[in-house]
């Protein structure tokens, strides 16, 4: 198995758009999660997170300015039953309403597709972190840019291990039409407690292109959630 720097994976793509990281902490102690978003176009960089009761959710910096918030305005993060879900778009709110409904994470997103932004057709990705620490990943994209066909992975980790974590992302780097998220999500090293690994992953953005990072650390024996939010609109 390979195990990357997930500093220089970052440092290596100028433009890896959305990207989620779960793992575990390297004291193993707490659930570790990593959501970012970055952008090219002014509408896409008019952004910043905000907290909510149960998360968080994208905003406009200057709503002057927004051209058009579908697909860009939406909750990243919900809690729902001491489940976090986190995901790039408004299936975020699939996977808690299915959550609600009894039903699974596989079940909700299977009622979902990628991003109806041709010809990118960005993918859909998500993460649901258990209580426990226990974790899945999913990716729903198009089958090599064609609309017609939605494809649909699941990824179940359930005994993480500590200084560990998976990260997957929208896209393979810059292009036109930019390239789709493509294999299982990269096995990343997890290092520092919850301000380094911020900086860390902060740091090693593309400058031009980021926009907003999330992160929290879970202490899996109390439930208590310790985040940090940066924003290149502060």
């Amino acid at each position: 198995m390979e195990i990357f720097d997930l500093g220089a994976q970052l440092r290596s793509n100028s433009y890896p758009g959305r990207g989620i990281v779960i793992g575990r902490s390297a004291d193993d102690k707490s659930a570790v999660i990593a959501y970012f978003i970055m952008g090219r176009s002014e509408n896409s960089r008019n952004r910043i997170f905000a907290e909510t009761e149960d998360g968080i959710r994208t905003e406009a910096f200057d709503p002057s300015k927004m051209v058009d918030p579908s697909l860009i305005i939406y909750h990243p993060v919900r809690v729902y039953e001491g489940a976090t879900i986190v995901t790039n778009g408004d299936q975020t709110d699939t996977v808690r309403d299915g959550l609600a409904a009894g039903k699974s994470y596989i079940e909700a997103l299977r009622t979902r597709q990628f991003e109806p932004d041709g010809p990118n057709y960005t993918p859909r990705i998500s993460a649901v972190v258990e209580p426990n620490g226990a974790y899945e990943l999913s990716i729903l994209k198009s089958f090599d840019g064609d609309p017609a066909c939605n494809k649909r992975f699941f990824f179940e980790y359930d005994a993480p291990r500590a200084g560990l974590g998976h990260f997957i992302h929208t896209y393979m780097g810059d292009g036109s039409p930019l390239p789709s998220f493509e294999g299982e999500p990269e096995t990343v090293r997890i290092e520092g407690d919850l301000n380094e690994f911020a900086d860390m992953v902060w740091d090693n953005l593309n400058e031009e292109n980021k926009v907003s990072l999330y992160v929290s650390f879970i202490d899996l024996e109390t439930g208590k959630a310790s985040s940090i939010i940066r924003n290149k609109h502060c």
